[in-house]
């Protein structure tokens, strides 16, 4: 039988404000990427959401962004190497020594927007990731199938959980549609649900030109800020279990 990972970002407030679905997305995932104050959320947030994982066994991961609370992390926007490397050690270090209070810890690393999108394509963005996850142990590493970044990891020992986004648009190469094109984000469920299970069963989606591309993954992402996110993953669910797909923390798809 199939299996995979579901994995959301959430904590992506800022002080009072919240997005209002954590609480009720972390019973339908299986994974949760927690931001750690660069792009978005704060201690308080990665507080809550991590105690709240830990009551429902939820794996607790840390997303890192660029320092950009104004762009939401999504602007790309030039670091050194070195730069990219410490504020990813800082963010994480954050959520590990508040996760530890709570008797937890961080099971893995996915960087966020503008981040994740450069270590994609780039490989000095993608070394000083890698660089990183080394430095805080070898954390796993939450990639985009078939990346540069992928590939990069491997080669130095990094375990990689490939990621595959249900409610994003791909362009033919395998990377995702650029946000500022209307087309990027998919918001009926349906086809949200659609398009995770062929990255299951079949190890492929369509391109937003039609055309094929495949896609191994080990975990589904569905994006936390996106109003439609409880009813995707709620179809997600109900879709995988209709076709014999079990859903379980990353490290167990791949055998850990």
């Amino acid at each position: 039988m199939p299996s995979v990972d579901i994995n959301c970002d959430l904590g992506e407030g800022f002080g009072i404000y919240s997005f209002g679905q954590d609480r009720e997305i972390i019973s339908l995932i299986t994974s949760a990427n927690i931001a750690c104050g660069f792009h978005a959320g704060g201690p308080e947030q990665m507080f809550d959401i991590a105690n709240h994982c830990l009551q429902h066994n939820v794996a607790i991961g840390a997303h890192p962004g660029y320092p950009d609370l104004q762009g939401f992390g999504r602007r790309n926007i030039q670091y050194s190497p070195s730069e990219i490397k410490n504020m990813i050690i800082y963010q994480v270090g954050a959520l590990e020594a508040i996760t530890a209070t709570l008797g937890g810890r961080v099971e893995y690393i996915k960087p966020h927007g503008a981040l994740y999108n450069a270590a994609a394509t780039d490989p000095i963005t993608a070394s000083a990731v890698i660089g990183a996850a080394i430095g805080l142990g070898g954390l796993p590493l939450v990639v985009p199938a078939g990346s540069v970044i992928a590939l990069m990891a491997e080669e130095q020992g990094i375990v990689i959980i490939r990621e595959g986004f249900a409610d994003r648009s791909y362009n033919d190469d395998g990377t995702l549609v650029s946000r500022t094109r209307e087309d990027a984000v998919i918001s009926s469920p349906d086809m949200v649900a659609a398009q995770a299970l062929s990255m299951v069963k079949e190890g492929k989606v369509i391109s937003v030109d039609g055309n094929e591309v495949r896609l191994y993954v080990d975990s589904i992402c569905v994006h936390g800020d996106n109003p439609g996110a409880l009813a995707a993953l709620k179809e997600i669910r109900k879709v995988l279990a209709e076709n014999n797909v079990s859903i379980v923390k990353a490290l167990k798809v791949l055998g850990g």
